[in-house]
């Protein structure tokens, strides 16, 4: 008798070797059929010198419909790094996370036939990164400028256009002692007329003032600048224009 993909899933052996995948495989995705796919690519330096900044690129390009992919990371005390939706993008996205311990860092993409894909790399570090505090948190000066956008479009890289933008922002996780939580929640990428490209839902163990690389179609900017909004979880908001 066949077995649906949730079932060759369950008997496949995790390709990383972690002893925590069968857990994060219910925790994140329950009854939901799972399979490790090649076409999910993750790339971030086999050995980390600084567990604060750890640069990783997710690349689910090679799949048809992606309608989501969430970024984690197996033994981090927390285990979830981001989430996006590309939209109207290209289903690829960089950006640095921080590591407590080294630690498999996956992604999974859901298709819109259901099923999450699962590619990640295995990445080594002295770990520490979660429960150290941000740099900014210490400045009385990050206040002033907190939320504030930076960024710019490259036309011809990649398979269109490529915009990376850089958001102020401590990103404190809340398990350094004595300061909360504090990260940003929400970020919407859009083109001038309004229409959505991709949603991004960092979390806490995104690195300190986020960079975040995207690629998008080509002529997406031909209309105006970009827009990025979104807010934190203390409800700061995010608005802003990335001009040409």
């Amino acid at each position: 008798m066949s077995r649906g993909p949730a079932s060759d899933a369950e008997a496949l052996a995790d390709p990383l070797g972690s002893s925590r995948w069968q857990d994060m495989r219910r925790e994140l995705f329950r009854d939901a059929a799972v399979r490790f796919d090649a076409r999910v690519s993750v790339t971030a330096p086999p050995n980390a010198e600084d567990p604060l900044n750890v640069p990783v690129s997710v690349d689910a390009s090679a799949l048809p419909d992606v309608r989501e992919v969430v970024v984690f990371a197996d033994f981090n005390p927390i285990v979830k790094v981001l989430s996006f939706a590309p939209v109207d993008a290209i289903a690829t996205l960089g950006f640095r996370l921080k590591l407590q311990q080294s630690s498999p860092i996956r992604a999974a993409a859901r298709t819109g036939d259901g099923v999450w894909h699962v590619g990640g790399a295995w990445v080594r570090t002295h770990g520490g990164g979660c429960t150290l505090p941000s740099v900014g948190s210490a400045s009385p000066l990050w206040q002033q400028h907190l939320n504030e956008v930076s960024g710019r479009v490259w036309h011809g890289v990649g398979p269109g256009e490529r915009l990376r933008l850089r958001v102020i922002h401590p990103m404190d996780t809340g398990l350094a002692a004595g300061i909360p939580s504090f990260h940003i929640e929400d970020l919407l990428v859009s083109a001038a007329d309004g229409r959505p490209l991709m949603r991004i839902h960092p979390f806490e163990p995104v690195s300190e003032n986020p960079v975040f690389t995207l690629d998008l179609h080509k002529g997406t900017s031909a209309s105006g600048a970009l827009r990025v909004s979104g807010r934190d979880n203390n409800g700061n908001r995010i608005d802003a224009g990335v001009a040409q």
